[in-house]
């Protein structure tokens, strides 16, 4: 396979334009486009590189295009046209590549990859976790969706934007992983939060609150790092602690916000699970053996 050399660009917003400028600073050749004539000058003004006053224009002669945009259907009527000749797709030669680094569904970047194998042109899906700052620094976390031996051609390109590159699987695997890791984080978000304000009604201080969970749950005591890796994907379930004795601390803590009227409405919904979980599997199994009530309902083994 040729070696990428030149490079399109599109979406040169917060994100794409400091990860565009890390592709200028390692040597490759970029042509950037955005449907804001003024991002565009604002970057190669910055930046350097050239700049396309068309879709056509940014792909015509390009490796590889890379898209950093809203959602997949922006990026499919970018690529295809979707009844437009201005589209990337109308000027990309055969084994030329889309990279998809925006935060898309699944479903519609495997649609895509679909629509472009009978031209020859392949896709790969890239997201990033990390914000601006870590745009700007070259340090994102890049999860990669496609075969192995498009991952390695594109590794140079990526390296050049990013601190880790995380191959997922096939292609659309890596916005899976994104969306999901955007779910866990999420609603760990929403968990602590709504902790916290039970805790502050009851009479808790905030900052000793943020503190003691950080101890008691972040770091080395995360429920991935702690319970996940060494007990669930092992199958050891060795943690000590009995499901039913976590399903009784759960209940405890959405019976007092239910006293003091605090809005518990995830904790009033993990409380169920885990007594219906309990029920179901056991009072005494391990708490990491919880995983099967979510294989059983889905014949998904972990």
């Amino acid at each position: 396979m040729t070696t990428i050399k030149k490079v399109g660009f599109i979406g040169i917003g917060s994100m794409g334009s400091p990860m565009a400028g890390h592709l200028l600073k390692a040597g490759f050749d970029v042509t950037v486009y955005d449907i804001r004539p003024e991002a565009v000058r604002a970057f190669t003004g910055q930046h350097g590189g050239r700049s396309a006053a068309s879709l056509v224009e940014v792909a015509h002669g390009a490796d590889a295009v890379i898209t950093m945009l809203p959602d997949h259907k922006v990026v499919r009527k970018v690529v295809l046209g979707e009844g437009s000749e201005n589209c990337v797709a109308a000027a990309l030669a055969k084994q030329s590549i889309v990279i998809d680094m925006s935060t898309c569904d699944p479903a519609g970047t495997r649609s895509l990859a679909e629509a472009l194998k009978p031209r020859g042109i392949e896709v790969l899906d890239a997201p990033v976790m990390g914000g601006v700052i870590f745009a700007k620094d070259a340090t994102l976390d890049i999860m990669v969706g496609g075969g192995p031996a498009l991952v390695e051609r594109c590794r140079p390109l990526l390296q050049a934007m990013g601190r880790n590159i995380i191959h997922c699987g096939g292609v659309g695997t890596a916005h899976a992983l994104k969306a999901l890791a955007n779910y866990v984080n999420a609603c760990a978000l929403i968990n602590v939060i709504e902790a916290m304000t039970i805790g502050k009604r009851f009479g808790l201080d905030t900052g000793m609150m943020a503190e003691a969970l950080t101890t008691m749950c972040a770091g080395r005591n995360h429920p991935v790092q702690k319970k996940v890796v060494p007990h669930v994907l092992t199958r050891r379930y060795g943690t000590g602690m009995a499901m039913g004795f976590i399903a009784k601390d759960v209940r405890i803590a959405v019976d007092t916000a239910k006293s003091i009227g605090a809005f518990a409405p995830l904790g009033e919904r993990v409380s169920e699970l885990w007594s219906a979980a309990v029920e179901k599997l056991g009072f005494d199994l391990d708490q990491t053996e919880i995983v099967r009530y979510w294989e059983d309902a889905t014949g998904v083994r972990l």
